[in-house]
């Protein structure tokens, strides 16, 4: 089994970047980037065909009702405030990472739709939008709106724009576009999360002993804020995860989560039980998680795997949410991973996922969906699938033991 990847933004939890949540791109990145999530960019508008027909019923904003919509009255009012405007964007994209629905995220986007001129939007506006588009896995509309961001004159450092560039090129397998932008990060005064930007491609390169010892240095700053310190020790995990070092992993994992139980650590450290064949142990992880996509696909895999008594019914609920997913022309091209996984490991269907685990590759390229291609091509027992995983990986640079066992 794999683990499930990470949000495009998770790379720094403290004041820099806010939310600590992750790529991911990737939970897959991820939290969150599940099967509808590019809807508000691209969705083929629903035409009703009666008065009464619900279309969707939109989700809440956090906090009270009458704070909701006193807010979205004061937008309406000025939809030209930008603090306004990023105030009510920031709430929603908090719920999105925080609850894994997209459509927080497309609610979002609205929320900052009074500016269509790049030229005139505010920069805060721009970065929002970069944000936004990063969630729904629009990579590189991402990138274009945080080079147009970072290419305006300004008197302060812009670390949080370059970092989230660096972790956009990470997720799309471009790891010396990333290292140039960690490097930027630097020099806008980051420095620890610059040294942890350039670690993470270095373990992704497969330079795992230079990159364990550049975390276990970051680890060893003097009163380091507690989120960072899970950050940086959930990395590590992943780091000895990939190096195929289970142990090191488990024990990384479990002191990450002592520290900060947040969804992204509990999610990755789910998928690491699942792929060490310890499904039981997951299920006990997941059992008080909110039941998003992510939560119900990983419950769904480890049911199967556990042959629990809820996995019958975790596997008709996320078979229905892909179901309606695809409603959306887009949700195969832009989340074929997700649905890949689930034709693999739940319905045992190698062509069906080796369709969408291609297609996927095609825009995002973590070692999740790497690995993921792999394990389809090799169920497929197709060996030309092989050569094209192993080609792709190569493109990438990505070292990853999982992967290569595979090929």
């Amino acid at each position: 089994m794999v683990k499930f990847g990470r949000q495009a933004d998770r790379l720094s939890p403290d004041p820099i970047m806010k939310k600590r949540t992750h790529k991911f791109l990737s939970v897959c990145a991820s939290l969150g980037l599940l099967f509808g999530a590019v809807a508000p960019l691209h969705a083929t508008p629903i035409t009703p065909t009666r008065d009464d027909e619900v279309i969707e019923v939109l989700p809440a904003m956090s906090g009270n009702r009458a704070e909701e919509r006193r807010l979205r009255k004061q937008l309406a009012q000025a939809p030209r405030d930008a603090a306004l405007a990023l105030s009510v964007a920031q709430r929603y994209l908090d719920q999105a990472h925080e609850l894994g629905d997209p459509r927080f995220a497309g609610m979002a986007m609205s929320a900052i739709e009074g500016w269509t001129d790049e030229a005139t939007m505010p920069d805060g506006v721009l970065m929002m939008r970069a944000n936004l588009q990063q969630y729904l896995h629009a990579f590189d509309a991402s990138a274009r709106s945080l080079q147009k961001l970072l290419a305006r004159p300004s008197a302060q450092p812009r670390p949080q724009a370059w970092l989230t560039l660096a972790t956009v090129r990470r997720v799309q397998g471009r790891y010396v576009d990333s290292d140039a932008a960690c490097k930027q990060v630097a020099q806008a005064g980051a420095a620890l999360h610059a040294n942890a930007c350039m670690a993470e491609n270095a373990a992704l390169r497969g330079d795992v002993d230079r990159a364990r010892a550049t975390f276990g240095g970051l680890l060893a700053t003097p009163s380091l804020p507690g989120a960072t310190r899970a950050w940086l020790t959930t990395s590590l995990a992943e780091l000895e995860q990939r190096a195929g070092r289970a142990s090191a992993a488990d024990v990384a994992f479990r002191a990450s989560l002592k520290l900060e139980a947040d969804v992204y650590a509990t999610l990755a450290y789910a998928d690491f039980l699942i792929e060490q064949k310890r499904p039981r142990e997951a299920l006990v992880l997941l059992k008080e998680q909110a039941r998003s996509d992510a939560v119900v696909l990983r419950l769904a895999i480890a049911g199967v795997q556990a042959k629990s008594a809820t996995a019958a019914a975790d596997v008709a609920e996320m078979r229905e949410r892909i179901k309606l997913a695809n409603e959306r022309p887009d949700a195969k091209l832009f989340h074929g991973r997700e649905q890949a996984m689930f034709a693999l490991f739940v319905e045992n269907d190698a062509p069906r996922a080796l369709e969408l685990a291609r297609g996927n590759v095609a825009q995002q390229r973590e070692p999740l969906d790497l690995l993921v291609l792999a394990q389809a091509a090799r169920a497929s027992g197709q060996a030309a699938a092989l050569q094209e995983a192993q080609r792709i990986t190569q493109e990438t640079g990505l070292r990853d033991a999982r992967v290569q066992a595979l090929l």
